[in-house]
């Protein structure tokens, strides 16, 4: 059997055509199917701004602009003198300098943190005094008595921590609650040592009488 040599070259020459002619076509349907491009050419514009001289007969007709007028609020004052009487009014200054200090921060007092061996000549004295409100359990029942109380009295006269000595009814709803509850809000004239307030523990009974 006779084979039949081809050359590859001649197998290339044959396809070269076809495939120029196709890439032609190709670039053709791409430019006639692709949108317009323009390019517009960059003009670049110069301003030139001129400062003129006003001359004095022109500046002369320019009005200044005008002024606002503020408002006037009439202020009346009665007098009550009489043509009589003498006008001259004496000024008293009553205020004395103070050294508060107003960046100075107070610290208030924390229960419980007063000495119980404090001394003192002048004990605290209460100033305003609430009863107590009588627990309407311990009323229908007929409980009688007292609560001893160890108050806290600070150098202010109000009431600090407030410990229960002698027990009467604890609990909630209780009689020493309710003690408690209204000692809390009494105010004391507080202690003096050396013409000083001190403050100072005191002890004294809450009673409770159904009389």
């Amino acid at each position: 059997m006779h084979k039949k040599i081809v050359d590859w070259k001649d197998v290339a020459d044959s396809y070269y055509e076809k495939a120029l002619s196709l890439a032609i076509l190709i670039l053709l349907f791409a430019f006639l199917v692709s949108p317009k491009i323009e390019v517009k050419p960059f003009t670049r514009v110069i301003k030139v701004i001129e400062t003129i001289d006003i001359p004095p007969e022109i500046k002369e007709k320019i009005k200044p602009p005008e002024e606002m007028v503020k408002p006037l609020i009439e202020i009346i004052v009665e007098d009550d003198l009489g043509e009589d009487e003498d006008e001259d009014i004496e000024i008293v200054d009553t205020i004395e300098k103070t050294t508060l200090d107003p960046y100075e921060e107070k610290v208030a007092p924390k229960f419980g943190t007063t000495s119980k061996f404090t001394i003192y000549e002048e004990a605290p004295i209460a100033i305003r005094q609430i009863r107590p409100v009588y627990p309407e359990f311990a009323r229908h029942s007929g409980i009688e008595g007292e609560v001893i109380l160890e108050v806290e009295v600070f150098e202010d006269g109000s009431v600090g921590a407030i410990n229960v000595l002698k027990s009467l009814m604890s609990g909630p709803g209780g009689l020493d609650e309710a003690a408690i509850k209204a000692v809390r809000q009494w105010e004391f004239q507080p202690a003096k040592s050396g013409g000083k307030p001190v403050a100072v523990w005191v002890t004294f009974p809450v009673t409770f009488s159904l009389d």
